[in-house]
């Protein structure tokens, strides 16, 4: 998968927006106040790091090379995949998908209804 086709993909997701608090070489996909994602987009090839459940997660690393221990992050938590092509992208969205919904089931109640709600829009009288 190319960055657009990251990026584009992963903005759709309901409440889903892009952050940069490492800095202007990396994005950091949120949703609500928590990261699902980071987007290593000047790595050349792109490297994309999801988090995951633990035990999956040692199931991808020994499956495809371009599955490693998330760089700079919880390795029994999160992955980081070496965009190179190895990887099917349905596989990466499957993973995009995993890493969303398990980081917006951690959210409030509160949080979670406001993602399943769009957004209102005031008019003038």
């Amino acid at each position: 998968m190319k960055l657009k086709a990251v990026r584009t993909y992963i903005t759709s997701k309901p409440g889903a927006w892009e952050d940069t608090p490492f800095g202007p070489d990396v994005l950091v996909p949120k949703v609500g106040k928590k990261m699902f994602a980071i987007i290593a987009w000047k790595a050349d090839p792109l490297r994309l790091s999801l988090k995951g459940d633990p035990f999956l997660n040692e199931m991808l690393r020994e499956k495809y090379d371009a599955v490693i221990p998330g760089y700079h992050l919880n390795k029994k938590h999160w992955n980081t995949v070496v965009l190179d092509g190895s990887v099917p992208n349905r596989e990466v969205k499957d993973w995009i998908d995993a890493s969303y919904d398990l980081v917006a089931r951690s959210l409030t109640r509160k949080e979670q209804d406001a993602l399943e709600r769009p957004p209102s829009h005031s008019k003038d009288k």
